[in-house]
């Protein structure tokens, strides 16, 4: 007969002191290796992050020798296995120290709730529990993790040093640009661009509104799934740190998407030249956005960017036109 019959999601409070015990053994042990596969996570852009990270598996391993000692002193040489997904009242976690690659910032906050957590539960543990050794140790457990979310916010950027901070606060925007921003661009470009020549040639072409905004429509979706297919089966980011290839297909496939809606649906307007009008004012705007962040993230002066683009653009906009009156 098994020593702890134990249901789904069993209440705190019908934990025996044997299974407070097991459950804190089991606790230490998982935001040991947690904190050790963030540290490997973050090792290669974020080193002075991963450094605390390992600092804190270190002494989540001291804690869980701790208790062992205790648990084998007080009830014997079996612990069983009791985890936070088995007691009501610990929050279910997304699992970020499986996620590649990591957010900082996000990562920053889990382990903070993360050190929260355990430090309440041992205060409430201390309570209910009779025996004086037990309750001992873990009121000195959640002061111990009273400090340790201390050593949890120094990841914030502001207790770091500003030359770590500064180093860390680069590496995100490289992330960011190579995850985000050069896929989402790459679509912006192609959803504005591409999808110019046959928007304004079917309106040329038809005079009409409604014709145009069919063929925008169908050129910007088929484009837009098209670019996303492209863009995630480019590379895997293994090698180039340019994240989850899907991620990027999406980005990517919805921005050019956007792109090319963007000019199109003008053409709801019934009035062919009231819609061509409004059209060609928003591929003009739709240019300067793509040069505007093409100057803030790539590293590319304004005017250049901006000629750039608009040569580009009109001269897709004028083969458009061209071929729609033919």
């Amino acid at each position: 007969m098994p020593l702890f019959t134990l249901n789904a999601h069993k209440s705190f409070t019908d934990l025996s002191e044997r299974e407070i015990l097991a459950l804190a053994i089991g606790l230490e042990e998982e935001d040991g290796r947690i904190y050790r596969d963030y540290a490997e996570g973050l090792r290669v852009d974020y080193p002075a992050s991963a450094a605390v990270f390992e600092r804190m598996a270190e002494e989540e391993s001291t804690h869980r020798h701790m208790l062992v000692e205790l648990y084998r002193e007080k009830f014997g040489e079996h612990i069983p296995l009791i985890r936070r997904e088995d007691v009501r009242g610990f929050v279910r976690r997304r699992p970020l120290w499986l996620m590649r690659p990591m957010g900082l910032e996000a990562v920053r906050r889990q382990a903070e709730e993360l050190e929260a957590e355990v430090q309440n539960f041992y205060r409430k543990a201390a309570e209910r529990v009779t025996d004086l050794g037990i309750r001992k140790l873990l009121v000195d457990l959640a002061e111990i993790e009273e400090g340790h979310v201390h050593l949890a916010e120094e990841l914030e950027r502001e207790k770091l040093p500003q030359n770590v901070r500064t180093a860390e606060e680069e590496a995100e925007r490289r992330r960011f640009v190579l995850q985000i921003i050069q896929p989402g661009l790459a679509g912006l470009m192609d959803g504005s661009v591409s999808t110019l020549a046959p928007v304004f040639a079917a309106a040329f072409a038809t005079g009409n509104s409604w014709s145009a905004f069919l063929v925008g429509m169908a050129a910007s979706i088929g484009a837009g799934i098209s670019m996303g297919f492209a863009e995630a089966l480019s590379d895997d980011g293994s090698l180039t740190g340019r994240g989850h290839p899907w991620i990027r297909g999406v980005v990517c496939g919805a921005m050019t998407t956007l792109g090319g809606i963007g000019h199109t649906l003008p053409f709801l307007i019934p009035s062919f030249h009231l819609a061509i009008g409004v059209a060609v004012a928003v591929v003009l705007v739709e240019l300067w956005v793509i040069a505007l962040i093409r100057a803030r993230y790539m590293d590319t002066p304004f005017l250049q960017a901006a000629f750039q683009v608009v040569v580009g653009g009109f001269l897709v906009f004028v083969a458009g036109i061209a071929i729609g009156s033919a």
